[in-house]
């Protein structure tokens, strides 16, 4: 009953059907509580401090004084209400459904047991079971109170200092909320670039970014083990240097769980990390997966997307197929990276004829006016062959609104002549998309 869960039940209570949800946990799931909502008010807060710092460059002057209590505060009172889902729960049965609070698990086709409750499913099972925190297999790191995301959110103080493992979104957005807030923060990412997941050209400008801001950035190296130092933590990395912190934030990752619902009495692989679904996201007869389980993006939009897909399958509608290829996601650091389709390397590795165009985001007219905190790059990427976008990367101020255009662009396959023959508002960010388009070799 995360988001993807609390969409598909929802719907389908209000069509009618006698519908059963099932959380162990909050309604709502990671978004509301630990993730989207409480993450991007943390985000906000840390970025209205490095606005004020940078009036001098602007404006005059400004005094900064952090204090993390306002924000754990309205983090409590407005986003979780203390981590009580009460009010979500209240919302489904006023649908129209019936909630169980416990741990699903299918016990045979058709049949799922909550505890010694077993709930027939007539019409049948929707699995939306999200994913957990990956804990890298370190030596000594199950022996300290580590952070995840969750306690990090939840903290009511901040601590020092902050080893942050793991340089990808969430790593990266928690690293430099706490940085702006004066904790002494270190990032150790075992890939070569932060944001590994992202065009590399985004990594560098992130990574340049968090060091001016002071935040120490060790890539390309591995923790070999994690040891208590005093009154903080010593992370011992693979190249022999060795960082410390007063906490250790795990950010390696989230891996779904498809085997402790019980996939394999449907014929889910037990080792399963993730689950074949078809364009309808059936999982087999009677059974779909929406959200994170489903292995085709962990977002939010991506789980509701999929939940009203599967719904108006239920109800016997013929909804279009989920497609993968233009999926958005936003990194809401500071500059914003936002994303969509395929990264140059992964249009070549699936052989396209591929074409790279580039824009530098102080270079645009915006960029300029805009000054202290310009910092960004747009990145498209196109196929020849097909004269599309199969890709697009902004990494600059408000880079997840500008990213609307390309995502537009990559959903809908709009030809390039006709992106090229657009009128850009001037001057906005997104002028630099029609630079970057301008920049494409032969497309």
């Amino acid at each position: 009953m995360g988001p993807g869960g609390e969409e598909v039940a929802g719907r389908l209570a209000e069509a009618g059907l006698d519908v059963v949800g099932i959380e162990h946990q909050l309604v709502g799931g990671e978004c509301p509580y630990w993730g989207c909502i409480p993450s991007k008010m943390a985000i906000r807060a840390a970025n209205s401090l490095a606005e004020a710092r940078r009036v001098a460059d602007l404006a005059g002057s400004a005094t900064v004084t952090p204090d993390w209590e306002p924000v754990a505060r309205r983090i409590r009172d407005e986003a979780t209400d203390d981590w009580d889902d009460r009010v979500a729960v209240e919302r489904f049965v006023g649908k129209g459904g019936r909630f169980v609070r416990g741990r699903g698990r299918i016990a045979q086709p058709g049949v799922v047991a909550v505890g010694d409750e077993l709930v027939e499913a007539r019409r049948g099972i929707v699995v939306a079971t999200g994913a957990r925190p990956t804990i890298p297999p370190i030596p000594g790191l199950d022996d300290i109170p580590y952070w995840t995301n969750r306690e990090a959110l939840e903290a009511v103080e901040l601590p020092s200092s902050l080893v942050v493992l793991g340089g990808g979104a969430i790593g990266a957005e928690l690293a430099q909320v706490f940085a702006r807030f004066g904790c002494r923060v270190t990032i150790v990412e075992a890939a070569a670039r932060l944001l590994p997941l992202d065009e590399p050209e985004a990594g560098d400008v992130v990574t340049a970014v968090f060091a001016a801001e002071g935040i120490d950035v060790r890539v390309g190296v591995a923790a070999a083990a994690v040891r208590r130092d005093g009154l903080c933590y010593a992370v011992e990395l693979a190249d022999g240097s060795v960082v410390t912190g007063e906490r250790i934030l795990v950010a390696t990752g989230r891996r779904p769980d498809p085997a402790a619902v019980g996939l394999d009495v449907v014929g889910v692989p037990a080792d399963a990390r993730s689950l074949p679904t078809d364009g309808r996201l059936r999982v087999a007869e009677g059974v779909w997966a929406v959200g994170d389980v489903a292995g085709h993006g962990a977002f939010t939009h991506v789980a509701v997307h999929q939940a009203r897909i599967v719904a108006a399958d239920i109800l016997g509608g013929d909804p279009d197929p989920f497609e993968e290829h233009a999926i958005p996601r936003v990194t809401f650091t500071d500059p914003e990276v936002g994303a969509v389709g395929l990264t140059e390397q992964a249009a070549r590795d699936v052989g396209a004829d591929v074409a790279v165009g580039h824009a530098a985001v102080p270079s645009s007219a915006r960029g300029w006016i805009h000054k202290a905190g310009n910092e960004g790059i747009v990145k498209v990427v196109a196929d020849r062959a097909r004269g599309i976008l199969v890709g697009g990367t902004v990494a600059g101020p408000a880079g997840g609104e500008v990213l609307g255009l390309l995502a537009l662009a990559v959903h809908a396959r709009v030809p390039i002549p006709d992106l090229r023959r657009m009128i850009f508002a001037y001057p906005t960010f997104h002028r630099a998309v029609e630079d970057a388009l301008r920049d494409l070799d032969d497309a």
